[in-house]
């Protein structure tokens, strides 16, 4: 009976991980296929490998915080506890994948663990208490980080990266010889090339994130069962990452690619450096971390600190002069021309937030990311109330 609960376990594991990569491609390669630099194919194969390479060095992290101290009493943590929680986890992502929206892995996982903890009496509130705390003060630290930089920095950055589209592909495939080899498009300047390695290595570097803060969700509750090793279960979540990120992924990257804004690269590569430091950060102190809520306050950020360059501080302080701030700021510098001095740009000339974002997709975003969780939550917590006098 243990076996079959086990592969039962197994198998829910494997579709918590394969919502996962649907989830958290998007977000670490959108930015890339939307600006046509890689396939959707190609973007998955590195989703797959960089996944890999962070949940196998730092992901055992969080994965002892959300299997083994998130609630106080491992035998609450039983199998078939296990298979309810991970079930819980899997449809509520699924539920925003299809959707099309790519939802909080880390905060669907921590509800369904904490639902069942509250159901049982055993949660540990100090930890819970931790995890949330991180929850707050990380998207606070993004927004300043990201706003200093938009204020000081993100001009500059803007002329440098640059990432300029010419006619025809970026790269081709030479079969001239024996082995077809990768080059450069016909039309492809050093320039081009450079703006998309930068702005893939970022994807890369978000996929090792990910992989340091996700691979938990899909595994921590059959580790903390002591039914599942962790290193067979960080493969077994990886490849079922891998599946999703090659499958259902797909509805992501174009969201993220296509539908929701016309975030500028320079702005993209911006937000993905700050949030995956600060997600790898906390992997690194066992917290599991949301990805996109620290991205979209860094976007904030960095539109609010863009938007202020307008005015000097001297003239706030003066009380001379208040800054147009707004998101849209973003949008207000052609890639490659020189930066306005301080002070000196016309606040008119700042567009609004709805020129960046479009509303009716960001509004989709926005809701189905507060209620993915909620349906992890409620769902676990309704579950294990119900079962917990049958099974205690």
């Amino acid at each position: 009976m243990t076996d079959l609960l086990l592969a039962v376990g197994l198998v829910v594991a494997v579709f918590v991980g394969y919502n996962i990569g649907g989830s958290t491609t998007g977000p670490a390669f959108g930015p890339a296929v939307g600006a046509d630099v890689i396939s959707k194919a190609v973007a998955a194969a590195l989703m797959s490998v960089f996944f890999f390479l962070g949940a196998w060095t730092i992901g055992r992290r969080v994965v002892d915080t959300l299997g083994t101290e998130l609630v106080g009493d491992p035998g609450v943590f039983t199998l078939e506890a296990s298979i309810v929680v991970l079930l819980f986890i899997g449809l509520a992502l699924f539920v925003g994948n299809y959707a099309g929206v790519p939802a909080s892995t880390s905060m669907t996982a921590v509800g369904s663990i904490a639902g069942l903890g509250v159901a049982t009496g055993e949660l540990e509130w100090a930890v819970m208490g931790e995890i949330v705390t991180w929850w707050i003060v990380a998207p606070v630290v993004g927004f300043w980080v990201s706003g200093v930089i938009g204020r000081y920095v993100y001009p500059t950055l803007n002329r440098w990266v640059a990432l300029h589209s010419s006619e025809g592909p970026l790269m081709e495939l030479d079969r001239s010889g024996a082995v077809p080899t990768p080059t450069r498009g016909p039309n492809t300047s050093d320039k081009e090339l450079a703006g998309a390695s930068i702005v893939i290595v970022i994807g890369c570097v978000m996929a090792f994130s990910s992989g340091t803060s996700n691979v938990a969700n899909a595994i921590a509750p059959l580790v903390g069962s002591g039914e599942l090793a962790m290193n067979p279960g960080i493969v077994i979540g990886s490849v079922a990452v891998a599946v999703g990120a090659f499958t259902i992924a797909r509805r992501t990257l174009d969201t993220l690619g296509n539908d929701i804004t016309d975030l500028p690269l320079t702005a993209a590569i911006v937000v993905a450096t700050v949030s995956s430091a600060i997600v790898v950060a906390l992997s690194l102190l066992g917290i599991p971390a949301s990805f996109v809520v620290i991205a979209t306050m860094s976007i904030i950020g960095l539109g609010w600190g863009r938007a202020t360059r307008s005015v000097t501080v001297h003239e706030v302080r003066a009380g001379e002069e208040a800054p147009n701030v707004s998101v849209g700021a973003l949008a207000a510098d052609e890639p490659g021309e020189s930066p306005p001095e301080m002070g000196e740009e016309d606040p008119a000339d700042i567009p609004s937030a709805s020129d960046l974002f479009d509303p009716t997709t960001t509004g989709r975003v926005v809701l189905m990311q507060n209620v993915v969780p909620l349906l992890s939550t409620i769902g676990a917590y309704a579950t294990f109330s119900v079962l917990y006098a049958v099974w205690w």
